[in-house]
């Protein structure tokens, strides 16, 4: 096998990439109330919103370990990749860096890297397409890591959340705030960083508004964009993700669109309604 991805299951693979062997999902585990789930991609995304929805309590996540990692490292391909949730949001990226080093004691020669997406959800997605071109164009292993980790620091994700209460149940929203956002209707508008640190920088009255002006923000600081990927992702609403996708293209123009729902871990945090973009 020439090359292995292995990514967390903060990202998705679109799904011409399931079920190859060249692609593995490490998972996180999800705790809702007292169920623990497997994020390994078998519970719908519907059924997962409503568990979310029903808890009392704000849903939690493990990451994965080192050694569940290092079982997808060690598949004798000739060039190595890990791909992780921004470090900032979990320990993903340390288990995964610390099973490539592992990896790296029984195999000193090995082509291994780790790339911290900076992001989340479809920002992965993006980092596996972007590796898989260049993989099959032939582009050396070195050149890929370099390419890879200088778009890291350049791309944003923006994303807009239309349901409040995982903040509310984490206590990163009071339940005055929350009932205040949900008469008012009140959407925040946010932006990882290039640190991959999320800063609000926006909210609006009512989703249509928030989405507008976040596809505003989006194309007031993209350069460049017909080189650009434009990724996005959605929890249970596809239509409003079109939306955005559309008014995006009416205003710039991308080299390529992709598209997928939030596996679970993004379901958790995103909630029902929200939508992720990445450029």
């Amino acid at each position: 096998m020439k090359f292995k991805i292995a990514m967390d299951s903060a990202g998705e693979l679109t799904d011409d990439l399931k079920g190859r062997e060249e692609y593995s999902i490490v998972p996180l585990t999800l705790m809702i109330g007292d169920e623990e789930i497997i994020d390994d991609g078998t519970l719908s995304q519907k059924i997962l919103v409503k568990k979310i929805a029903d808890s009392p309590t704000c849903p939690k996540t493990a990451c994965p370990s080192p050694e569940a990692y290092l079982k997808e490292y060690d598949c004798g391909a000739e060039h190595i990749y890990g791909v992780t949730i921004s470090a900032e949001l979990s320990g993903s990226y340390q288990s995964a860096v610390i099973a490539r080093n592992m990896y790296l004691e029984t195999h000193p020669d090995a082509k291994i890297h780790v790339f911290n997406s900076r992001s989340t959800s479809v920002g992965e997605t993006i980092v596996v397409h972007k590796i898989t071109e260049m993989e099959n164009a032939g582009v050396p292993f070195e050149e890929i890591c370099e390419t890879i980790d200088a778009y890291l620091v350049e791309k944003r994700t923006f994303f807009t959340l239309d349901n409040l209460e995982t903040l509310r149940k984490n206590g990163r929203l009071s339940r005055l705030k929350a009932l205040a956002a949900s008469v008012l209707k009140i959407k925040p508008i946010c932006i990882g960083n290039e640190e991959g640190i999320i800063e609000q920088i926006d909210q609006a009255r009512g989703s249509n508004r928030a989405l507008i002006k976040m596809v505003g923000h989006i194309v007031d600081r993209t350069a460049n964009s017909e080189e650009k990927i434009l990724g996005i992702s959605y929890v249970n609403c596809h239509d409003r993700a079109i939306m955005v996708r559309d008014a995006i293209l009416q205003r710039m123009k991308v080299r390529e669109v992709i598209m997928v729902e939030t596996g679970g871990l993004s379901t958790v945090y995103a909630n029902d309604g929200g939508i992720i973009v990445v450029i």
